[in-house]
């Protein structure tokens, strides 16, 4: 594992990351297996009652709607993994476009690949598993008060219409509340 960064370089270099706020692209698509494996197809599904087809999240006793997709900016991710192997944080989507609250607040809807998604009020925190794998000091950073609405670990998602995305695809901010 990569060494983690203290919290001054990460202020500095994340101060610096810039991203678009309206249309992107999808960078990784992630399916999270069972025992913490991860596979990375070029395609996946996403579907109105089961989310990312071939993702864990299906096979919790009470699915959350509410948290059904991740997403998380990808130059974040490599930062604050300081390797390209970050489809390990948990997330489905990894994205080129801006995950702050003010860019993306609750209800916002987004074109992803064939799919349309909307971003829910379900806060996306770090756990445990999140804090081991990017350090204390970006875990800390992530849910820090003066950096939170940035929602740096990322937005969570429910698919309002069902379809494909593949790595490359645009994602499109199409209303915001």
């Amino acid at each position: 594992m990569p060494p983690h960064l203290n919290t001054a370089r990460l202020e500095r270099e994340l101060a610096q990351l810039t991203v678009p706020r309206d249309t992107g692209r999808v960078v990784r698509v992630v399916q999270r297996l069972p025992g913490e494996r991860r596979a990375c197809p070029e395609v996946v599904h996403l579907d109105v009652e089961g989310g990312t087809l071939g993702d864990r999240w299906a096979l919790g006793s009470l699915p959350k709607f509410a948290a059904q997709v991740t997403a998380m900016r990808a130059d974040v991710a490599r930062l604050l993994r300081q390797d390209e192997d970050y489809e390990i944080l948990g997330d489905n989507l990894f994205i080129e476009l801006d995950t702050s609250r003010d860019n993306l607040p609750a209800g916002t809807r987004l074109r992803v690949g064939s799919a349309r998604v909307e971003v829910t009020n379900k806060p996306h925190r770090g756990c445990s598993k999140f804090e081991v794998r990017v350090g204390r000091d970006a875990w800390a950073l992530t849910m820090r008060a003066d950096w939170e609405p940035r929602q740096l670990r990322g937005v969570h998602l429910r698919v309002v219409q069902s379809g494909d995305v593949r790595v490359g695809d645009s994602i499109v901010v199409e209303s915001r509340p």
